[in-house]
């Protein structure tokens, strides 16, 4: 079994003075450049994923923008695969999959940014398409949400998220457990 590290849309646009700030995301990256240096350490594969939004009402991640960099924290090294997405799903017409395939990775560990949508929908996906999937909550960071006038704090949001997909789509751990997994 080959484990691989799915670092999804880790953006400058989702930190301080960015387009898009999410809650928690320095303790988010703090936690995901962790299990990165894990991943280099045991010489496992790792795959960044960058989102960048064509649609013409996007607010972030527009192209040719600062805010699409991927955070210093986390940068790609030269033998490290990036795919670029228009869509949540970092599976949704992108070659990660095939590439998954290619170097025989059959269980993903992932983090990133956000909970509710691009880490959810990468998660469900991957399930469907066979993969083992770890996802580490604390290397995970969201926003707060409105709903029907109602205000959910983000907190609420990423442990709503994070519980509907403990155990059916995948084994939701934190960092400290990773150690023990891979």
């Amino acid at each position: 079994m080959t484990t691989a590290l799915l670092m999804v849309d880790i953006q400058k646009d989702y930190f301080e003075g960015g387009r898009n700030e999410l809650f928690n995301s320095d303790q988010a990256v703090t936690h995901a450049r962790e299990a990165l240096t894990l991943f280099r350490n045991q010489n496992l594969p790792v795959v960044h994923i960058q989102c960048i939004l064509m649609d013409e009402n996007a607010t972030f991640f527009l192209p040719d923008t600062d805010g699409i960099k991927i955070h210093e924290q986390v940068q790609p090294r030269s033998d490290e695969k990036v795919i670029v997405k228009h869509t949540p799903d970092s599976f949704f017409q992108t070659e990660l999959h095939q590439h998954l395939e290619a170097i025989n990775v059959t269980r993903l560990v992932v983090c990133g940014m956000m909970s509710h949508i691009c880490i959810d929908s990468t998660v469900r996906t991957a399930h469907r398409l066979g993969y083992e999937v770890i996802l580490l909550s604390d290397a995970c960071a969201t926003k707060d949400l409105v709903w029907n006038d109602t205000f959910i704090p983000a907190k609420t949001v990423h442990d709503t998220f994070m519980a509907s997909l403990q155990d059916t789509f995948a084994q939701v751990t934190d960092i400290h457990s990773l150690y023990k997994m891979v």
